[in-house]
């Protein structure tokens, strides 16, 4: 079903941006929600469509907004085992395997983190997101590990968004590069936007784009006979754009092991550690963990902090990494 608004835009008003105008009339919606209904042709000022976030909006225009929910596929339940970190009324703390979709996209509608969701919860999940995305306020790519909060109603999900939207969330992430970054700890900051030549990925730009701040610190360096030199490094986000830690790792001059999007792509070695070389060939997808998530929680207003544990296929490599250094 569609859910519609209409608003007259009073004098106080006059000259605003239609999407700051917006998330004023309906604060259980983040702004960067409203943006991308706007953009998607849900919202008409005085019965005349408007793809533009930025138009501005004058006194007694009529705004009208549809909240409107994807007809063409229907979210099916999927028996999945979710691993549940924490639960109350309010949140559910999920780590998510290397693997997993977070939400339905194109050609891509079954077995993601939504389906295996509606399947236990149903409909006690925030729609805010949209039918598609029951309870889910942010996202990590489908080949990385780690902790998502998820909202069950919604105003935990407008208070969530909000933080994510002020980056506020504390994030941190574990991830195994090639090489070793110099510095060994520091903090980059750059315009994310999308790759011009393949639309899949993103890219650091100069101009344009979102801006993205990953602060890093290099926890330990392998220096180890028949392997490439390696580093242990924490990523503590203060963005959370797409591929970011990818992208800025590209951006340092190293990649993630096993990111054969980022990084190199059948990469030859004049001399291997069989067992390394083994475990690397089963990563199935770059060495990325969200190991930990901390934020208000929307109801006690008390600031609460999750860690997780790092996924087999990861710890494996880290495990025998710590064993030959020793």
């Amino acid at each position: 079903m569609n859910n519609s608004m209409k608003f007259l835009v009073e004098d106080s008003n006059n000259n605003e941006r239609l999407d700051v105008f917006l998330s004023k009339k309906i604060s259980y919606l983040t702004r960067s929600y409203l943006k991308k209904i706007i953009e998607k042709k849900y919202v008409k000022i005085n019965n005349e469509i408007v793809i533009f976030p930025s138009k501005k909006i004058k006194k007694d225009d009529s705004v009208l907004i549809v909240l409107a929910s994807e007809k063409s596929k229907k979210l099916l339940p999927s028996k999945i085992k979710l691993d549940i970190c924490f639960e109350d009324k309010d949140i559910l703390i999920i780590n998510k395997p290397k693997g997993m979709v977070v939400h339905p996209g194109a050609g891509n509608y079954e077995n993601t983190l939504a389906n295996a969701l509606v399947h236990k919860y149903k409909n006690k999940l925030s729609n805010i997101s949209g039918e598609f995305r029951p309870g889910i306020v942010h996202r990590i790519d489908k080949d990385t590990s780690g902790l998502l909060v998820i909202a069950k109603n919604n105003l935990a999900h407008s208070q969530l968004g909000k933080q994510f939207s002020e980056h506020s969330i504390e994030r941190k992430y574990l991830c195994l590069v090639w090489g070793v970054i110099r510095p060994l700890n520091g903090r980059i900051e750059t315009f994310i936007s999308r790759n011009k030549k393949n639309r899949q990925l993103m890219m650091v730009s100069d101009i344009n784009g979102k801006k993205a701040i990953t602060n890093y610190k290099t926890v330990k360096t392998f220096n180890i006979t028949d392997i490439p030199k390696l580093s242990l490094v924490e990523c503590d986000l203060d963005t959370g754009r797409t591929h970011q830690i990818r992208v800025h790792m590209k951006y340092k001059g190293t990649s993630l092991l096993g990111d054969y999007q980022y990084g190199k792509k059948n990469i030859k070695f004049k001399k291997i550690n069989k067992k390394f070389f083994e475990i690397l060939s089963n990563l199935n997808g770059q060495a990325l963990h969200a190991k930990s998530l901390g934020f208000v929680h929307p109801t006690t207003n008390k600031f609460v902090n999750f860690d997780s544990k790092l996924p087999n296929s990861f710890k494996k490599l880290l495990d025998l990494l710590e064993n030959l250094s020793s």
